[in-house]
C-alpha cells in the first residue's frame, strides 16, 4: 500500500480515522462517512490516475462523488492525499470554511461536482464519459461513487439504462450498498446492472484485497458496476 509525504507528514490507511476526528459540529453524518472509507481510500490510493498536481488535466481520471451525505471521509482522504491542507479540517462546516457538508467543485481542490441532490452523479458521470469519448479522450475512466438509497431515484435508473447499450466502458460505478434503500431489492443490486449490459462484482466493502481486485477487473466493451457490501446503516 502506498502512502502520500505531505511536508513533513506522511498518512497512510491508518491515519484516516485520526483526520476524519478532526471534523467536528453538527450533522457530520458519521455512518454514511465511515461506510465509504475503505472505497474511497482504495481508489485514491491504489486506482485512480489523478493527483494534486494532474487534477486539471485533461487525462486525468474523473471521481465524481454522488453520496453526498457524510463528506468527512472523502475529505479526510484528499487531505492524506495532499489535495488540501490538513490544517483546514477542523473547519469543517463552519460558515467561513470551504469544506462544507457537501463539497463544493469551486472551492475544494480536486472535487469534480458539486454534491447534494440524490441520484445525480450518476447520469452527470454518463455525461462525462459521453463528452470524453466525443473529445477523442478514450483514456480517461470516470467513477462515481453512489449510495444503495440512491437507486430509490429514477434519474440513476435512466442512467444504468443509456450506458450500458452506448458501450461507455471508460464508466466505472461504486455502489456501497449499507442496506439504506427504502426500495431496493436485498442482493439484487449487481442484476439490476448486468440486466441493462453492465459488468458487475459484488465484495466485502471493508476487503482492501477484494475492492481493488473488483475495481481493476476486466470489462472490454462495457461500463462496470462494483457493489461494496458494508455493515448495514441508517443513513
Amino acid at each position: 500500500m502506498t502512502i502520500t509525504e505531505q511536508r513533513t507528514q506522511t498518512f497512510g490507511y491508518s491515519d484516516l480515522p485520526g483526520l476524519m476526528g478532526l471534523m467536528t459540529g453538527d450533522e457530520k453524518h458519521g455512518p454514511a462517512a465511515t461506510s465509504t472509507l475503505d472505497v474511497l481510500w482504495v481508489l485514491y490510493d491504489r486506482v485512480l490516475r489523478v493527483g494534486p498536481d494532474s487534477a486539471g488535466h485533461p487525462g486525468r481520471d474523473r471521481f465524481l462523488l454522488s453520496k453526498g451525505h457524510g463528506p468527512m471521509a472523502y475529505y479526510a482522504v484528499l487531505a492524506a492525499k495532499g489535495f488540501l491542507p490538513v490544517d483546514r479540517l477542523p473547519a469543517f462546516g463552519s460558515y467561513d470554511s470551504p469544506l462544507g457538508h457537501h463539497p463544493d467543485r469551486t472551492l475544494v481542490p480536486g472535487v469534480e461536482i458539486g454534491s447534494g441532490s440524490l441520484g445525480h452523479g450518476l447520469p452527470i458521470a454518463v455525461g462525462t464519459a459521453l463528452g470524453l469519448r466525443a473529445q477523442g479522450l478514450h483514456d480517461p475512466a470516470v467513477w462515481t461513487l453512489i449510495g444503495d438509497a440512491e437507486l430509490d431515484e429514477g434519474s440513476n435508473h435512466e442512467a444504468i439504462a443509456f450506458a450500458g447499450p452506448a458501450g461507455l466502458n471508460r464508466l466505472h460505478t461504486v455502489v456501497v450498498d449499507n442496506a439504506s434503500a427504502s426500495y431496493a431489492r436485498p442482493g439484487r443490486i449487481a442484476a439490476r446492472f448486468e440486466a441493462a449490459g453492465w459488468s458487475a462484482r459484488t465484495v466485502d466493502g471493508r476487503d482492501h484485497e477484494a475492492l481493488y481486485a473488483a475495481f481493476t477487473a476486466p470489462h472490454p466493451g462495457r461500463p462496470h458496476v462494483v457493489v461494496a457490501r458494508v455493515e448495514p446503516k441508517n443513513a
